[in-house]
């Protein structure tokens, strides 16, 4: 059965043999190490001339990319951990994702910068944290989420042939958990849809008749799947979970659709919940529904994330909490 690194690392061969204008730079690639998340193991070996490593300044590696793209390569950046974005935000905000509006539509600038985010691995307040709420309002970039419902592998390669600045958040626990497939999964009696686009919304639903509706994205649907199919199970409590993969310039129809049915909706994110990616939805569906709306936020407490696995449990949203407000929601609502 394939993982979500599995797939990555696919999906960068393919593009690669396929698109040599492809150069993929970051620190610590080359092998035998291959990334400290191991997604680009191999490649150096078998594309000598389109990895490169580089030296430990964020800044200078999305500046380079930058450039690189701009005169017509097609760069892949990798971040080694999400909180170094933090480094290279001056180049990503005021730089790589205005320059196509800055030349007057003359120049694009296709660059991913591929990052591992999120916690749940004991390491601490600067390695852990889910920063990608801090790009959302930046025009111009684009910020992508994989999951195992949607093969990641394959969205990867739709994030490379995209003209625009593409941020792709990879949760550190995804890499090791598989793809799911519906037809054997545990999934295997929920209606997957998607509303086909670029980077599609998928919409899981577990019966005809859900009392609450769930939005998230990346690793987070994994708890939520969980949380849903527990429920189900234990208290016949009937949800329906929105999956988005694209975080920001969102398509909420398929989001709006469920609410018209369940009137309560949840968002599920690992980011702090004050002002995050669970806050927009929330305000957008608001602005745009003309019916009674009960919502709810779930996100991180508005702390640094310890290196204790105890504290961090109790800082990061947990299955269980998800689990208490459906309940919530479905009995006194």
């Amino acid at each position: 059965m394939n993982n979500v690194l599995k797939s990555l690392n696919l999906g960068l061969r393919e593009s690669m043999e396929e698109d040599k204008r492809i150069i993929v730079i970051g620190e610590d690639l080359l092998d035998p190490y291959g990334g400290a998340f191991k997604v680009t193991q191999g490649l150096s070996t078998k594309f000598p001339n389109q990895v490169f490593t580089t030296p430990i300044s964020e800044g200078a590696i999305v500046g380079i990319a930058t450039g690189m793209a701009m005169r017509g390569l097609r760069p892949i950046v990798e971040i080694m951990f999400g909180d170094f974005l933090t480094l290279a935000a001056d180049q990503i905000i005021n730089h790589a994702s205005k320059f196509h509006w800055v030349f007057n539509g003359k120049v694009e600038v296709p660059i991913v910068l591929r990052t591992p985010m999120g916690g749940r691995r004991g390491y601490g307040p600067t390695h852990s944290q889910s920063l990608e709420k801090l790009f959302l309002g930046v025009p111009g970039i684009k910020i992508i989420a994989p999951n195992t419902l949607d093969n990641p592998g394959n969205l990867l390669k739709k994030t490379i042939k995209d003209n625009n600045p593409v941020l792709f958040i990879e949760h550190k626990l995804l890499y090791t958990s598989f793809l799911l497939e519906i037809k054997t999964g545990d999934l295997l009696d929920a209606e997957v849809s998607s509303n086909d686009e670029y980077y599609p919304v998928l919409r899981i639903q577990f019966t005809s008749n859900p009392k609450v509706t769930i939005a998230t994205y990346g690793y987070n649907f994994e708890i939520v799947r969980k949380a849903a199919l527990e429920l189900l199970y234990e208290r016949e409590i009937e949800t329906e979970i929105i999956l988005f993969t694209q975080l920001n310039q969102t398509n909420l129809d398929p989001l709006i659709d469920s609410i018209k049915k369940t009137k309560k909706m949840i968002t599920f994110e690992e980011g702090t919940v004050r002002s995050g990616w669970g806050s927009e939805i929330v305000a957008r569906i608001q602005e745009e529904s003309t019916n009674y709306l009960r919502t709810s936020r779930i996100g991180a407490l508005n702390l640094p994330i310890p290196n204790s696995k105890t504290l961090e449990e109790i800082i990061l949203p947990s299955k269980d909490l998800l689990k208490e407000k459906i309940i919530e929601f479905s009995e006194n609502y």
